[in-house]
């Protein structure tokens, strides 16, 4: 009986520790437009020869770095907002690139609040309430709708600048909002860099265009090298920003009560990226330090959405989920702890800001992503494509001339200019992760594509997607060919 109590005291002591543990202070950063593999921790050639990115590496060194995270969407506003509630654009109905959640869906930053917690988002626009500019009857309607309400959700809403010599205000920055902090609240601070989201600035001292090792999907000319530069010298500024930031909550003796997530909000605006739902529209950067917790250098493998901060975020905070959310803590897997990781991921692509008339602006497609295969359903593929924020860059219009004067190769004619595109792609990202060779309707992936579809029909069913159904798509485009 003795030895019963004894336990008991022992159990209520464990809880009652986790319970004072699991209060932490919550920072999310977010870099924009960042994917994979460009951070030297990630072991990126081009970061590592130069040295670009001393300070995030060293944070990912204190933490677990994992390496299939994926967002929900490749562009900021979709994948923003999955990140605050934990469901899907398309469930959300925010697949639009202007259209917030609605009041009803509670954000973490709403449940964290009613529970004590102070919360704040400041930095990069976070597009959470619609556009930074739009026209009065549109604002109007949000208003009217309560989609723009951000003030009465947070404690400290602000939109600030890290670009050029904002980089420098950041301590400042940082300082101020933490100074709004009441003593006795642990906070949630939400802090987006504008690095490396283009414009790019035209200075990248110190990295040699023609000596960058290029992925074989990029055509290899003058204007792709230097454009290449020009993001890689903004990731390093995106690293001295995230020094700076490291260096106000060392000042403020924040650094070991903190849980900090680092993430990129989706793919870089490089070629095949952003706006797109290959590896480098949606793989990016994700990394969490929380001292005492998470053992320090660790790597994770784990299949992990965007959605998945949410529940992973609340349950730091010893909270539960709110009713809708269909994100997956993975803060088991942070412990150390028996983890059961998701086998299959979801991502979606719908309107951007640009031409509805080509891919950087209107595009309907889907993806399901294992850890071996990644599944693309286009449904509309009779429009070629055209990269996200590029068009009137020297690298694209120097692809386009090469095209135009018959000098590409075929494989980079056929990645870039093929039209119509295939309606569906299967590729084996352990054997050709750069997306090469399409495997859609080989025999040997057979099976393979045809569980990619059979998930996608289920997963568009649940989110009430109003695109045809992939399998539908499939059984009608190949009676019409037979």
């Amino acid at each position: 009986m003795r030895f019963i109590f004894v336990l008991f005291i022992l159990s209520l002591t464990v809880s009652l520790c986790f319970s004072e543990t699991s209060r932490p202070n919550i920072l999310l950063i977010l870099s924009d437009d960042h994917s994979l593999p460009h951070l030297g921790c990630y072991g990126d050639k081009n970061i590592l020869k130069y040295n670009l990115t001393p300070n995030i590496d060293a944070f990912s060194a204190e933490g677990m770095r994992f390496t299939k995270a994926y967002t929900a969407s490749p562009q900021c506003a979709p994948s923003r907002t999955s990140i605050f509630t934990g469901r899907s654009p398309i469930g959300l109905s925010t697949t639009r690139f202007s259209q917030p959640a609605r009041r009803n869906i509670p954000f973490i930053t709403d449940l964290l609040r009613d529970n004590g917690y102070w919360v704040g988002i400041d930095g990069r626009h976070h597009h959470l309430d619609g556009r930074m500019k739009d026209e009065p009857h549109m604002i109007e309607a949000l208003v009217e709708e309560k989609m723009k309400d951000l003030d009465r959700r947070l404690d400290h809403v602000e939109i600030s600048k890290t670009k050029g010599d904002y980089l420098k205000q950041i301590p400042h920055k940082i300082n101020s909002v933490l100074d709004k902090v009441p003593e006795d609240q642990p906070f949630f601070l939400y802090y987006g860099f504008n690095q490396p989201h283009r414009k790019f600035g035209i200075d990248h001292v110190g990295i040699d265009p023609s000596q960058l090792a290029l992925p074989p999907d990029w055509p290899d000319l003058p204007e792709v090298r230097l454009d290449y530069a020009r993001f890689l010298a903004e990731v390093r500024d995106l690293d001295t920003g995230f020094g700076l930031l490291e260096e106000v909550l060392e000042k403020r003796g924040l650094k070991e009560n903190t849980l900090v997530i680092f993430m990129g909000d989706n793919g870089e605006a490089l070629l095949r990226g952003k706006g797109t739902l290959f590896q480098r529209g949606l793989n990016v950067p994700l990394m969490v330090r929380w001292p005492n917790q998470v053992k320090p250098g660790t790597v994770s493998h784990a299949l992990i959405s965007g959605l998945d901060l949410a529940t992973t975020i609340l349950e730091a905070a010893n909270l539960k989920a709110a009713k809708g959310m269909t994100s997956i803590s993975f803060l088991p897997e942070l412990l150390g702890q028996p983890f059961q990781s998701r086998n299959h991921l979801f991502a979606e692509r719908g309107w951007h800001h640009g031409p509805i008339t080509r891919t950087d602006g209107l595009d309907f497609s889907r993806a399901v992503i294992t850890k071996d295969y990644h599944f693309i359903y286009n449904a509309l593929p009779d429009r070629s494509y055209t990269p996200v924020d590029m068009p009137r860059g020297e690298a694209w219009q120097a692809i386009q001339a090469q095209f135009e004067k018959r000098a590409l190769s075929q494989l980079h004619s056929k990645l870039y200019f093929q039209n119509p595109r295939p309606i569906f792609e299967l590729y084996n990202i352990k054997e050709d992760p750069f997306q090469i060779w399409n495997l859609s309707g080989e025999k040997k992936v057979s099976e393979v594509e045809k569980k990619a579809r059979q998930r996608l029909d289920q997963w568009m069913i649940r989110e009430s997607d109003y695109l045809p159904l992939a399998s539908h798509a499939f059984q009608l485009h190949f009676k019409v060919k037979k």
